[in-house]
């Protein structure tokens, strides 16, 4: 459908915004990377409901406050988190100079589909999450699997900080309970943590965070530094691979590791709905996160693996010397905790608004009433043991991280970009050379994430099982195993 016939609705928050968009900043944007248009958009307030405001309301106020320095801010909190502590068991894996490559050309990649995401946006401004794209490009069967995925998503993100927990709680309790109690332990206090139906909470954690991830990482980094790596002997010196050649399987579980760092795409929508501008800023905003993402992960990665050598660990703190991973894991918990608080209210949230209003009752939402807290208290119950299941069912953290890079952000973050795009190109894939290039980078962005659900769940898969049939302290799900020693 032409932008010319269709009318765009905007979002309640957008109401009393100065929102600035000229006929040549969208043109631009449609313009960029082989996008046809001459037309102008047509923004008009919508009713809350049609665009997804169900938790504001017609009062005026404008969500639209983020600038562009803000909105960087909020896309590397977003973005930076337990992922990075799988960065440099993956360069280990490959060398340091393949591990370069593929950090800066994931990011390259991420820049692309999450600018893809923006364009979209930018004839789509009544869209306020990655959802409400899925259902106006096509419809309600796309709505419908791109939520059950969102759902997937972020439940196998809660399974991975509870994994993660496990792990800090095992190096700091010295394995003092089964690793299923401690997993236990961490879906229990989220769950808690998930029962009140704000994220007050969590807005103001991104900061304090952020400094603990990285406070955990310089502590990793200085201790190793200062002494050895733990389990390695006296003086030892490190074997580092500048290109190494582990095999396939090997190979490519260390790229879903980096494909995981650069995972945070579908939180990017929501950001552009609370942005002053989002059509002048969040491309700049988005060029900044990818540049201070991959040499910050580039830093990281590449500094522990040095320290390290083939003594690093997955998460990274493990290889440090046992009192000053056991500090770097106490200090790095509360964000661990907030990770899967975050995902976990958004996910409950998500489904909260879908049974609200198949039972008629959105009037409700914000509501104290026995029906709506029976409802919320039910989905987070039902959310967390799912959670609880798939972290004892796959207890190991590189086989967790790896399965959810093979599969949901597979797509949420390279191909349903791309998705997007045929969509609104629809009849102009060849209607120049330019045209014709932007449609054969899409047609292999798609392309790589289903090579990715296939490929990533096979080596992904073998090397659980692998590690299961050896004698590393895990030897199946449910295991009351050491997932720390791993």
């Amino acid at each position: 459908m032409s932008a010319s016939n269709e009318s765009i609705n905007a979002s309640p928050a957008e109401k009393g915004a100065n929102l600035d968009r000229k006929p040549s900043d969208v043109e631009k944007a449609a313009h960029d990377s082989g996008h046809e248009t001459g037309t102008e958009f047509d923004i008009k307030p919508a009713a809350s409901e049609e665009v997804g405001g169900v938790f504001g309301g017609e009062g005026g106020k404008n969500f639209r406050v983020m600038g562009r320095k803000s909105t960087l801010f909020a896309l590397l909190t977003n973005q930076f988190g337990i992922a990075a502590l799988g960065l440099p068991s993956a360069y280990r894996d490959i060398g340091i100079v393949p591990g370069i490559i593929v950090t800066w050309g994931t990011a390259l990649l991420a820049w692309y589909t999450g600018y893809e995401f923006w364009r979209f946006y930018c004839r789509h401004p009544h869209c306020v999450t990655v959802i409400d794209m899925a259902r106006t490009a096509g419809g309600r069967f796309w709505e419908v699997i791109v939520g059950i995925a969102f759902v997937i998503q972020l439940n196998m993100c809660c399974a991975s900080a509870s994994v993660t927990l496990s792990i800090g709680f095992n190096s700091i309790g010295d394995h003092s309970m089964c690793t299923v109690g401690f997993i236990g332990i961490a879906c229990l206090i989220s769950y808690i943590l998930c029962i009140p139906r704000t994220m007050k909470f969590v807005a103001q954690s991104g900061l304090p965070c952020m400094i603990s991830i990285i406070a955990a990482v310089l502590i990793t980094m200085i201790s190793i530094g200062v002494s050895k790596p733990n389990l390695a002997e006296d003086g030892w010196k490190p074997d580092l691979k500048v290109v190494n050649n582990p095999g396939f399987k090997t190979i490519f579980n260390a790229v879903l590791k980096i494909v995981w760092a650069f995972a945070g795409h579908h939180a990017y929508v929501s950001y552009m709905a609370e942005m002053r501008d989002p059509v002048k800023d969040f491309p700049w905003a988005l060029s900044w996160l990818g540049v201070i993402g991959a040499s910050f992960y580039t830093f990281l990665a590449v500094g522990i693996y040095c320290l390290s050598g083939e003594y690093t660990t997955s998460p990274a703190l493990g290889a440090a010397p046992r009192i000053a991973a056991k500090a770097a894991y106490g200090i790095v918990i509360p964000a661990i905790v907030t990770a899967a608080l975050a995902n976990g209210h958004i996910g409950i949230k998500y489904v909260f608004v879908v049974v609200m209003r198949k039972m008629n009752a959105l009037n409700e939402i914000t509501a104290n009433t026995p029906k709506s807290w029976g409802v919320w208290v039910t989905i987070a119950t039902v959310f967390w043991i799912i959670a609880f299941i798939i972290s004892n069912a796959i207890p190991i953290f590189d086989s967790l991280v790896s399965i959810q890079s093979a599969t949901t952000y597979a797509w949420f973050s390279f191909g349903l970009a791309s998705v997007l795009w045929f969509s609104w190109n629809k009849g102009s894939y060849f209607k120049s050379p330019k045209q014709i290039a932007f449609t054969c980078l899409n047609v292999s962005i798609v392309g790589w994430a289903f090579f990715l659900n296939g490929c990533g769940l096979w080596s992904s898969i073998t090397q659980m099982l692998d590690i299961f049939a050896s004698d590393k302290g895990v030897n199946g799900s449910f295991s009351c195993g050491d997932n720390s020693a791993l």
